[in-house]
Parts: C-alpha cells; structure tokens; sequence
C-alpha cells in the first residue's frame, strides 16, 4: 500500500505556500506533520493549527546560535518521522548540522530562475538589473556552503516587460509558486526524481 511522504514545513511568513501544500498534496501523495517556524508572529502557525497540524517555534534569541537551535529543529522534525523538508517562505539560512541530518531531502522555492539572482531580494536583484523575464525555481537545498545553489529540480518562467515594481512581479509569481512547490513535493513522494549519475547537479523527472 502506498504510504504518504511525511512533510515537514519551515515557514517565516504568511505562510501562503504552506497553505498551497495543505490545499492539494496533503492528505494524498504526502502529509505535512510539522510546521516549525523562527518568528512566534508567523501566521503560517495559524495555517497549520487549522489543518490540524503541529507547530513548533524556534527563536534563534533561545538558542546558543544557530546551529544549535537548527538542530532542535532537525530532532522535532525527525521526531515526528520527516523524510522531506519543505522551505516554504523561511528567510533564515540552515546551517550543516540540519542539512547534514536530511541529506537530499531539503527543498526550496525561490522567486527567479537560478543560477540568476539567488539570496535575498531576489526580485529587486532582478529588476535593478533590467531583466524581462523573470520566475519561479523549486530546487533543492544541500551542505555545499551556497545560497540557493543546489540543483534545479522545477523552473517557470514568465513574461514581465516593462515591470519596475517589486510587488507586482511578486504578485505575478505567487500563483506560479503555489502551483510548482506541490508539483516538487509530489513527484518526490511518487519516486519520479532522480539525480542524473553523469551530473549529480541535474534532477531527472520521470513520468
């Protein structure tokens, strides 16, 4: 029989791509079984506690650094049996001890098409720079001491000529993120993503 993928979600925000999870894969091809999140404010919490979800907060102020309060996380998340881990919308960056604890397992969704503009303001990155086409990536996230350097796993992109303002791209790329990230974590939980053995940097998704 099959088993549903059990999910674990770090979200700082609104949480809006969390509810994306909730709204289609859980339940079926996966369950989301944590929630855990670095700012008590986080509506993703609200989100998660009316799915019935558990959650967690882990403020880097309670911790000795960051390492140790990533490897709180990482024992709540292996406590309730997590084989993925879902960034969706986590503005802090996982230290080694985490990803060393969810080997290939750890994926992101980003506003732009990597290897263009990664890190943080991602999107003013984009428009600063003149860009006409910008876009969402889903990849995943390893101990290579980058800034959402792993490997691509999904990429759509979008036609935006003439944009200048952050929150209208932003606005444009939402749906696109909500529609990828539960693509990503459902081909996962079916199998369908392997590494390519000629570059370990290339995803294959099979049908």
């Amino acid at each position: 029989m099959f088993e549903p993928l059990r999910v674990g979600v770090l979200a700082s925000g609104d949480g809006t791509n969390l509810q994306a999870l909730l709204d289609t894969v859980h339940g079926h091809e996966a369950v989301v079984v944590g929630v855990a999140t670095d700012r008590p404010a986080a509506r993703a919490l609200d989100r998660a506690a009316g799915a019935g979800v558990e959650t967690a907060v882990f403020e880097l102020a309670v911790h000795p650094d960051r390492a140790t309060r990533d490897t709180a996380i990482a024992d709540w998340l292996a406590e309730r049996g997590v084989r993925l881990v879902v960034l969706a919308g986590y503005m802090a960056l996982l230290t080694s001890p985490f990803l060393q604890r969810f080997p290939g397992a750890v994926v992101n969704v980003h506003p732009s098409l990597l290897p263009a503009f990664p890190g943080v303001r991602a999107i003013e990155q984009a428009i600063e720079y003149g860009v006409k086409v910008f876009g969402v990536t889903v990849h995943f996230v390893e101990d290579d001491g980058g800034v959402d350097t792993g490997p691509v796993l999904l990429q759509r992109a979008i036609d935006l000529p003439g944009t200048s303002e952050p929150g209208e791209v932003l606005e444009r790329l939402r749906p696109i993120e909500h529609e990828l990230l539960p693509e990503a974590v459902r081909l996962i939980a079916r199998g369908a993503v392997t590494r390519d053995p000629g570059n370990g940097r290339r995803t294959v998704v099979s049908s």
